[in-house]
């Protein structure tokens, strides 16, 4: 008689990258993930509070596969190690083709540009398999890292908005940024080819 495999309840990959591969989540991540928030409070607070429980992370699973969200995780890609995650919501189709961007890393894993690219795996998912047209990310202005990221990444500022939203039970001013597909591919192309930069100065 064969041997009947389980199915793999990891996520798929999206993405490979130099140090970290894009992949959807699984169930199997739950324990992993929560360990992740557990330990990088102090990372997150006050910019973000995460899902906490298994009951939320399963909630979170399942919306990410629906066609308005797209949650993946950031994972090295030498042991598999989850370094943060990405979203996109409100994935709108039609005329708007565009989606919001929400990232977060790792305590222990952070200052080594690993959700850096990661997001930029993410952005070119969302440019090039979806086809989307615009990204908005909005960021609390003290979140010095994650505008920090957003910048490095081609994002360009568009404007502020006062009490946009309610993190940690207080109204929070966000700056909002984006990026468009022709800003991503340009700001790409400048990466592969350095010297174009200078030819178009």
């Amino acid at each position: 008689m064969t041997e009947r495999r389980q199915p793999d309840r990891r996520g798929a990959v999206l993405q490979h990258g130099e140090r970290v591969v894009l992949r959807r989540p699984g169930a199997e991540d739950a324990d992993e993930y929560l360990r992740l928030v557990a330990e990088s409070e102090a990372l997150h607070h006050p910019w973000v509070y995460l899902v906490a429980t298994h009951r939320s992370f399963f909630a979170w699973l399942e919306s990410s596969r629906s066609e308005r969200d797209l949650g993946c995780l950031i994972c090295r890609a030498s042991d598999g190690a989850i370094a943060g995650a990405a979203n996109l919501s409100e994935i709108v189709r039609g005329f708007f083709q565009s989606a919001y961007l929400s990232f977060y890393g790792r305590a222990g894993l952070d200052g080594q540009g690993l959700v850096r690219e990661g997001v930029g795996l993410l952005l070119r998912h969302a440019f090039t398999e979806m086809g989307l047209h615009r990204i908005e990310a909005n960021v609390q202005p003290g979140s010095r890292r994650s505008l920090a990221l957003i910048c490095a990444l081609g994002f360009r500022r568009e404007g502020f908005s006062p009490g946009y939203l309610k993190i940690g039970g207080e109204w929070r001013d966000h700056e909002r940024w984006a990026i468009l597909a022709d800003e991503w591919r340009q700001a790409a192309r400048l990466a592969r080819d350095p010297e174009t930069r200078t030819t178009a100065r």
